[in-house]
């Protein structure tokens, strides 16, 4: 065995104190939404990966706690967005308003919007209509936009977590799909179980609610993605998911069900995607290297924004989640 050279040991050294810090951040968002372990954990494990989250849950789930709870745990600046139907694009990104000094002359001047901000909250953005959900699009994958040909740059760290309902709720849009990719994990909130549920109950309804402290600096949480970036991925992962992804495209010589039940598969995009996701999850965990079981637990949340299924699929009642799980059990 070849032994550790002082970068491999500085590296493992950081690796180590950012698992810590993180798990403490997790332990402190737990202490706040009870009961959601898993949601808490996808969506660390997309802040880490330096990525968007959806989540996606009916009204009452606890949605927009846990996201006011992760900006007052990471100390960045946070602001929140109430998406509605007359929402407008300029109310996401700002506008440019006319002004007059005091001589007469005339300028215009930018008002920057809410998306300058380090961590946005896009409370039930499938509420707007598509032209102002695609208003993100830009930022969300640039960290930048651009108002009367100007580009302004958004905060660093930039993570937009967007709520949604589902699309049977009433008064909804679906998002466009170019948009949905931009997200790098969709992170499905589900109810909470009796024992988590009573304790919901008496720690909202007493005389004072629990409020998280700051584990972290956004500076920190910017060397942690650095961090993510540089642990080592194996041969057999990275097979793994491109086995994954590439199978859950129609007409890539992928399974007879694939072909006959998926209207269209996922990108590139899900490969690097779930690439960033799965050495995230180790980070957090505090291993030295992802596994085919971080592959395996982060398919169905790194692909189900990014398939479709067609029409013969809904006819049949095919569920997604678990034609995702099927083909992870064969690509690993």
């Amino acid at each position: 065995m070849t032994p550790l050279n002082q970068t491999d040991i500085d590296i493992v050294a950081r690796l180590e104190a950012a698992s810590d810090t993180m798990k403490r951040a997790k332990a402190a968002a737990a202490a706040v939404l009870f009961g959601q372990d898993t949601v808490i954990e996808q969506t660390l494990v997309t802040l880490l990966a330096g990525g968007h989250a959806l989540l996606i849950g009916v009204p009452g789930l606890g949605k927009t706690r846990l996201v006011e709870a992760l900006g007052a745990i990471l100390g960045a600046d946070a602001k929140r967005i109430q998406f509605t139907p007359d929402l407008m694009p300029s109310d996401i990104v700002g506008s440019e308003v006319l002004d007059e000094s005091p001589s007469g002359g005339r300028s215009f001047r930018f008002v920057k919007g809410p998306v300058f901000t380090q961590l946005l909250m896009a409370d039930e953005i499938n509420r707007a209509s598509p032209k102002t959900q695609s208003a993100l699009l830009q930022a969300m994958q640039e960290r930048h936009v651009t108002v009367a040909g100007v580009t302004y740059e958004v905060p660093a760290p930039f993570h937009v977590l967007a709520t949604q309902n589902p699309l049977e709720q009433e008064g909804t849009y679906p998002l466009p799909e170019a948009q949905l990719d931009r997200f790098l994990l969709q992170i499905d909130v589900g109810y909470p179980d009796q024992v988590a549920e009573r304790r919901i109950l008496y720690a909202t309804t007493g005389g004072e609610e629990t409020k998280p402290n700051p584990m972290l600096t956004p500076v920190e949480l910017m060397a942690f993605q650095r961090i993510v970036r540089q642990i080592p991925i194996g041969e057999k992962v990275v097979e793994a998911i491109l086995r994954l992804v590439r199978s859950a495209r129609p007409g890539e010589g992928s399974a007879k069900d694939v072909d006959k039940y998926v209207a269209w598969g996922p990108g590139p995009r899900a490969s690097q995607s779930l690439s960033l996701a799965v050495r995230a999850r180790a980070l957090l965990d505090g291993r030295l290297a992802p596994s085919l079981d971080d592959v395996t637990a982060l398919a169905e949340p790194a692909l189900k924004h990014r398939m479709a299924l067609s029409y013969t699929a809904r006819a049949e009642g095919v569920v997604l989640a678990e034609l995702i799980a099927r083909l992870a059990a064969g690509a690993v």
